[in-house]
């Protein structure tokens, strides 16, 4: 695992607060006021978070919503939490190609070569990268990056759709001619026969808690109406709860180094509840498949995981 030492990182004094990202991210929908987007190459914003350290109230606010464990080493999905300001902070950027209130996460890939650790000094970074045509959009990457003391320990992958975007006149033809994503990386399991591991009930109050304690508080997590806007019935749990509980389903297992790979499928209109699965492979190094269905329907498929023990 290396670190993206070819970009020119703007250095922020602190995390940007949420409250004023997301006020950006509604404005950019605002027609006059929003911010004309044009998708003519990859994304050039990026910004890095020198001297940060883990607050342990929210860590534990965290662990809470998501049914964690609270611990001196951080769970592997929580630095998504940690650095998701800075994604918005890019999406927000000039030369973001979509509107942050259109994106969509996929999938996510995290590695790790060690857990990172509560009282550890943190160098937070983000930028995107990977414009490329997917069939409902445009996937982009987003490379969030977590050193200490200048190891690079920390590295996600985070795959985002923009519904509808597609390349402008102006888009380069080395991006134009990047063939087309379907966004998948791991395949369904079949379950049809399968017991599954552990079933969990989830409601407002839970996912409420989970975008109190990450900062997400997207109408489409939170609001009857906002998640009618978006064609949901009601509001659905975060992709990112949904990958944190799949861990929670291993704890105790899993290895301190570790890539962790989820892909987003259907997502989870609440009130719901779903059913886990998780199957331990053979050989070395170790790994583990993992799946979350409808409760009461495996053939409907929230996320598929995979853990891969690193060596």
């Amino acid at each position: 695992m290396t670190a993206q030492n070819s970009r020119n990182y703007t250095k922020l004094a602190e995390v940007p607060k949420m409250s004023k990202l997301l006020r950006g991210v509604v404005k950019d929908t605002l027609p006059v006021l929003g911010t004309k987007r044009h998708a003519t190459g990859d994304p050039q914003a990026a910004f890095e978070v020198a001297n940060f350290t883990v607050d342990r109230e929210h860590l534990a606010a965290y662990t809470r919503a998501t049914g964690l464990r609270y611990s001196s080493e951080l769970p592997i999905t929580y630095p998504f939490v940690l650095s998701f300001p800075l994604f918005l902070q890019v999406m927000l950027a000039p030369d973001f190609p979509c509107r942050a209130a259109g994106m969509v996460h996929l999938t996510n890939e995290i590695e790790q070569t060690r857990p990172l650790r509560i009282d550890d000094e943190l160098t937070l970074r983000v930028h995107a990268e990977n414009l490329r045509p997917h069939r409902k959009g445009l996937l982009v990457d987003f490379i969030s990056e977590i050193s200490v003391d200048g190891e690079l320990v920390w590295r996600q992958t985070s795959a985002f759709l923009g519904m509808g975007a597609k390349f402008s006149a102006q888009t380069p033809n080395e991006v134009r001619t990047r063939g087309e994503d379907s966004g998948s990386l791991l395949e369904r399991l079949d379950v049809a026969d399968e017991t599954a591991t552990v079933n969990w009930k989830v409601d407002r109050d839970i996912i409420d808690d989970y975008a109190e304690a990450s900062g997400d508080k997207n109408p489409l997590h939170v609001s009857k109406i906002g998640a009618k806007a978006f064609g949901f019935p009601a509001p659905i749990a975060h992709g990112m709860w949904t990958a944190a509980k799949m861990v929670v389903g291993l704890e105790g297992e899993l290895p301190g180094a570790l890539r962790y790979t989820v892909e987003f499928q259907k997502p989870v209109i609440l009130p719901a509840r779903i059913a886990y699965y998780t199957f331990r492979g053979e050989g070395a190094p170790a790994t583990w498949n993992t799946q979350v269905t409808k409760g009461s329907d495996p053939k409907k498929v929230h996320a598929v995981g995979k853990f891969e023990a690193l060596s």
